[in-house]
Parts: structure tokens; C-alpha cells; sequence
């Protein structure tokens, strides 16, 4: 049975594992391999990796570093951060990676989702739109890049609805606005979106506690919700803990979600 998947984010920046607030001011918070090994135990649904410095520095993926991550995880994997050709994506995934994550490449060159999902198939193929509000009251986002410092000026849901033709398979929307909040995700944006895709999709950005990923599973069903600063910072000093729900709390979340469900 399907069910909604709960999916810690990592940021690797400078070959560390890091989080940001509004995508900036990176914190370091550990190693990328020691918290691969945590959330193995902790048995995560499955895990985002994303290297914010590969795009924006023009660089190759860090394919031993790939390799390495995904030798340890046990559970399926994602990447993302400077594909931007077949060749890349097909050498990520001949690493044992289950997904790779397109996110600038697909402003750039939109034909190349057809491409990738062409060869390794579109349950492997995740494009990552960060977003933000287009204004402070207005109703439509705009999808940025390069960490969120590029404005494509095009709209989330004109952008979405065009990568799911071209075979995406499953959409990432983090909102910049919340990123590192912890003040709960956007559920007006969440909704929207589920209303104009059909693949799946994952909401990141702004889950500070459990409740709030029970929220956006009240509103939007079967989702996937993504954290980061939820999974690996713990009490109101944000101490650096990793931490991830056990299979019970997460039954019990999805079980108070559909109860409450109008």
C-alpha cells in the first residue's frame, strides 16, 4: 500500500554536511557519511542528497564522494547538485544511486529530462524547484536557481505542469522562504501544487516538528515530506542531534492525518 514517505534532506557544502536559513549563512553539522550510517539505523524512508557547490561553482559531480554515500545508504537515494548531461546522470546511477536530481540543467535545457528518463527511466528522473514568493501577499511563486540567487522569473506551476510532460518523474519543491524556518511547510503552496501535477511530489522547506509533517499530509495525502533542520538539530538551542521518527511515531502521524482529514 501506498503511503506518504518522510525523507531527510542532507546539503553538502565543502564536503560537509551543512543547513542554511533562507539559503544562506551555511552551518556546518557533520559529516555526510556518519549521518548516511544514523538514518540507516533509524530506517528513513529515504534520502536527498544535494551538493549546493557543484552548480553554482560550474563543477562535475563528486562522484567518489556519490559512490561512497551510496556503498553506505540503505535505503533508496537521491542526488542532485551540477548534472547537467546524460552522461553524468547515467554514471550517478550506475553508482548505485536510485535517483538523481535536476535543478538548473532543466532551465537551461529542458530536453534533457526527456533525455535521462529516455535512458535510465522516469521513476529516476527528480527535478527540484526551489521557489519563492513572488511578492509578500502574492499568490504565485517563482522558481529560482544557483542556491537561490538566479530568478528564472517563470512560475512554479507553469514549470512544474511543463517538467511532468517532458518525464519527470517526481517533483521537489523547496521553498526558500521557509528554508530553515521550522515554522511549518507552505500548505497553500503545497496544495496548489498537487492540484496542477500528477507524479509525485515532495515538499521541503520549512517542517520544525512532526505536526507539521502530519499537516501537509492532512492536506495533500499521500506526499512525500522532506526535512532538514527537523532531522538534524533537536530543542529550542537547535543543538546538532540527528534524529529521525520511528516507524510507530510515523504510523501514528499518517493515522492522526487521516482521522482528521475533512
Amino acid at each position: 500500500m501506498l503511503r506518504p514517505r518522510i525523507t531527510p534532506c542532507l546539503l553538502v557544502h565543502k564536503s560537509g554536511l551543512v543547513k542554511t536559513v533562507g539559503f544562506d549563512t551555511p552551518k556546518y553539522v557533520g559529516d555526510p557519511i556518519n549521518a548516511v550510517k544514523i538514518f540507516n539505523e533509524k530506517e528513513a524512508d529515504e534520502l536527498i542528497v544535494l551538493d549546493i557547490d557543484a552548480t553554482s561553482n560550474g563543477v562535475e559531480p563528486d562522484y567518489k564522494m556519490i559512490a561512497h554515500l551510496a556503498s553506505e545508504c540503505r535505503m533508496p537515494l537521491c542526488y542532485g547538485g551540477g548534472i547537467k548531461t546524460l552522461e553524468q546522470a547515467n554514471r550517478i546511477i550506475s553508482l548505485g544511486v536510485e535517483k538523481v536530481a535536476l535543478s538548473s540543467a532543466v532551465i537551461d535545457n529542458p530536453p534533457l529530462i526527456t533525455q535521462i528518463a529516455d535512458v535510465i527511466g522516469r521513476q529516476s528522473v527528480v527535478v527540484v524547484l526551489d521557489v519563492k514568493k513572488k511578492a509578500l501577499f502574492s499568490k504565485d511563486y517563482a522558481v529560482f536557481t544557483h542556491n537561490g540567487r538566479k530568478n528564472t522569473h517563470q512560475s512554479v506551476f507553469d514549470l512544474a505542469a511543463k517538467v511532468e510532460k517532458l518525464g519527470a518523474g517526481e517533483l521537489v519543491i523547496n521553498s526558500i522562504d521557509l528554508d530553515g524556518a521550522m515554522s511549518g511547510y507552505d500548505l497553500n503552496l503545497a496544495e496548489k501544487i498537487r492540484n496542477t501535477v500528477n507524479i509525485p511530489i515532495t515538499f521541503l522547506g520549512g517542517a520544525g516538528k512532526l505536526s507539521d509533517i502530519e499537516a501537509l499530509i492532512r492536506c495533500c495525502g499521500i506526499i512525500g515530506a522532506a526535512a532538514g533542520s527537523l532531522f538534524v538539530f533537536k530543542g529550542v538551542y537547535k543543538a546538532v542531534l540527528i534524529n529521525y521518527p520511528t516507524l510507530a511515531q510515523r504510523d501514528q502521524l499518517i493515522l492522526n492525518a487521516e482521522k482528521n482529514d475533512i
